[in-house]
């Protein structure tokens, strides 16, 4: 039986005034799976996951987002440009208005996909635990009244939010950092913690970005089988770019290689590994060199 796509990226296109950063870009990322976009510093990897997760509005193309029961083309929903012709149509109007004013990336997120970043972007001066309170606002009970009052439904709420958070510190094992300042953690733990804040936020898709730079080996480990039991034990699928040759084709079902803006190569490891365009783009061998990944 063939797996549900949870993404699916068609001829994706992204312009930067002049430079073409992407280039007719096609993938499609299976549920249950843990895959990896790879590719040589400047193929673009980063910026496909700005465009995933709404950071960045693509110039072209299409990108589906099926989680949480329904189908979200993450394109529309960070709205489109006012035009002219606009300002003659109320419908248009109130249309693109409506989605000035209220979509963006935390829409995407809504939707069921999630990510961390390249550079961690903790609150650095806030405790590790309220760091996940903070991520779960959408979900909480934020009525005034309710608050001054403490009804039963805010504690409820109030309750359930610590609890994840709290579940969460638990799986990256983080829970004896709770009530620590989050900017005091190595850098391993921050790197946790942010992979902690992302699952808060209920994803059924989880984009990490470069979750293993700067980690030592037992801290790549670690981040290996947390990955795993994202996959295995929570039922997220788990998109990655990484440089780690290693972890990625230890831990990836599928990798979709990058190069100068374009899709290179799908599939497997072993598919991957032996590929000659990757060999040759990725590690810049010449024709005709016995290399490996």
């Amino acid at each position: 039986m063939s797996q549900e796509s949870i993404l699916k990226v068609d001829n994706l296109v992204m312009h930067f005034g002049g430079i073409k950063a992407l280039n007719d870009v096609n993938f499609e990322i299976k549920r249950g799976t843990v895959s990896a976009l790879i590719g040589p510093n400047g193929a673009g990897k980063t910026t496909v996951f700005n465009c995933l997760t709404g950071f960045y509005k693509a110039t072209g193309g299409n990108i589906m987002l099926n989680a949480n029961g329904k189908a979200t083309s993450v394109i529309q929903v960070l709205g489109e440009s006012f035009q002219f012709s606009d300002y003659f149509n109320p419908v248009a109007f109130i249309k693109r208005l409506k989605y000035k004013m209220f979509g963006g990336s935390h829409l995407v997120n809504r939707a069921g996909l999630a990510r961390t970043f390249q550079n961690i972007r903790l609150f650095k001066e806030m405790s590790v635990v309220e760091n996940l309170l903070v991520a779960q606002h959408m979900r909480v009970n934020r009525s005034m009244f309710a608050g001054i009052l403490k009804t039963k439904g805010f504690k409820k709420s109030e309750d359930e939010a610590l609890e994840r958070a709290f579940y969460w510190l638990g799986v990256v094992d983080l829970k004896e950092s709770a009530n620590r300042l989050a900017g005091e953690l190595s850098y391993g733990q921050q790197r946790r913690l942010e992979i902690a804040r992302a699952m808060c936020t209920n994803p059924e898709i989880v984009c990490l970005d470069e979750p293993a730079a700067g980690l030592n080996p037992s801290e790549t480990e670690a981040l290996t089988k947390m990955i795993r039991i994202l996959r295995d034990e929570h039922n997220t699928t788990v998109l990655l770019i990484e440089h780690d040759m290693g972890m990625v084709m230890n831990i990836s079902d599928y990798i979709v290689v990058l190069d100068h803006g374009e899709v290179i190569a799908k599939g497997g490891p072993d598919d991957i590994k032996s590929n000659p365009k990757v060999i040759a783009a990725y590690l810049g061998a010449e024709e005709g060199e016995e290399v490996t990944l």
